[in-house]
């Protein structure tokens, strides 16, 4: 996807979409846009499957579906296991699933935003934890592909139907349908759970285009009663380790809400750090002896912890903070003065290492707590250049401050600050 459309209605009236590029450097021509950067929609299911067939031809990795941890001793390193496929008759007449129990080295938990392995690490290690659900339901929709089997609305785009305090998404699938969500405070889904009659002028209302448009007000009315209304929830912990026996990475480390699209990444990216800490520490060398591994595995683990802490923390707010820009700042005339400026100075001068907050993250490899510190300086130069027009403009006459190239010096004026600003981040 190469940008987002934005839908909404027109000053007329007439219902229109508006697309916003992600990537400044690409080059669009006719109906086609070639971009030097995109996000892609990947399926998770698929991806789980491929991931589990690339494993199964691995000589040292074994499947075990169906246990369950519920229990583990993180200083003996023993954990114990329900086979929850099959249960055995006890004394009592109830039946209860066979416990096995598990000698292990370490155990590397990426149970999800429920996950047992957190849980039980929270009894060896002060693990300082904080969980919040959001005042926000979603529910998942479906735009068939029209009768010519082919794609809606154009399938390189993620689209966006801002609506102030809720918000229609809607991404493509390769079968040319697209999968669509519907974010709102939970009282919005108790208002129209209590009264369906309302959810077309709802829609109508809010996400202009969508019903009866792209999905029909059976159908709207149907996936809205079928499908589950769920929670969003944000988690964050520190530490991710107890000494050299157990480390967490993913949603059971960090979970946050998806309005970034780096859930998964964040996730991956962990596997990355994690096995780098461990390769710093050499900890595969033939002839190191057992002490000495366990010794270099808890600093290895020691080292994740403390890297990965502030980057789960930063890109948790940023994912948060994204649902406020998605659901409202893409229209916002600050938000796309900003925008705006940014792109151009990234792409007319490039050396200055400018580049906007969603660039940064989701094109980039820069930790995220670092884009955090980078956005927060280039907004303070914008600032710094916004006082100063308005100071210029409050002087005297514009027409004498355009006549003496005032536009051009207060650009020079923000580059200069843009370079300096690069010069004490860099040293």
């Amino acid at each position: 996807m190469h940008g987002r459309m934005i839908h909404g209605k027109s000053k007329a009236g007439e219902l229109e979409e508006k697309s916003q590029k992600y990537d400044v450097h690409g080059r669009a021509s006719g109906d086609r846009i070639f971009n030097l950067e995109a996000i892609h929609a990947v399926d998770r299911a698929g991806l789980n499957k491929r991931l589990l067939d690339a494993l199964e031809v691995m000589p040292n990795v074994s499947f075990f579906f169906h246990h369950k941890l519920t229990g583990a001793d993180f200083k003996n390193n023993r954990a114990w296991f329900e086979q929850t496929a099959s249960s055995t008759t006890v004394a009592d007449g109830d039946r209860r699933a066979p416990e096995i129990e598990v000698q292990f080295d370490m155990i590397i938990g990426a149970d999800g935003a429920h996950s047992a392995t957190r849980y039980h690490l929270m009894k060896y290690a002060q693990v300082n934890y904080m969980q919040e659900y959001i005042d926000t339901l979603w529910c998942e929709f479906q735009i068939a592909p029209t009768a010519e089997n082919d794609f809606a609305m154009s399938p390189n785009h993620l689209h966006i139907w801002p609506g102030q305090e809720f918000m229609f998404i809607a991404i493509p699938s390769l079968d040319k349908s697209f999968t669509c969500t519907l974010f709102a405070p939970q009282s919005t889904f108790e208002r129209l759970k209590a009264n369906p009659s309302s959810l077309p002028s709802f829609f109508d209302e809010n996400f202009p285009g969508v019903s009866p448009e792209r999905i029909s007000l059976k159908d709207l009315m149907k996936q809205f009663t079928n499908s589950p209304h769920l929670p969003l929830i944000s988690i964050k912990c520190s530490p991710y380790h107890y000494d050299s026996s157990v480390v967490i990475l993913g949603d059971a480390a960090h979970a946050m809400v998806p309005f970034y699209g780096q859930g998964m990444n964040a996730g991956l990216e962990d596997v990355r750090v994690l096995f780098g800490c461990l390769d710093q520490e050499m900890l595969y060398s033939p002839n190191l002896p057992d002490t000495a591994r366990t010794e270099r595995r808890g600093r290895a683990l020691a080292a994740y912890t403390h890297q990965r802490t502030p980057d789960a923390s930063a890109i948790n707010d940023l994912a948060l903070r994204n649902y406020f820009e998605m659901r409202s700042g893409v229209t916002s005339p600050i938000y796309l003065i900003r925008k705006f400026v940014e792109e151009t100075l990234s792409k007319y001068a490039p050396g200055l290492g400018w580049a906007t907050q969603y660039s940064r993250v989701s094109f980039g490899n820069e930790r995220y707590s670092d884009v955090v510190k980078m956005v927060k300086t280039q907004g303070q130069i914008l600032l710094g250049v916004i006082v100063g027009a308005t100071i210029l403009g409050f002087s005297g006459p514009m027409g004498w401050w355009y006549k003496q190239g005032g536009p051009s010096r207060l650009l020079d004026a923000a580059l200069n600050m843009a370079r300096q600003a690069k010069a004490g981040l860099t040293r």
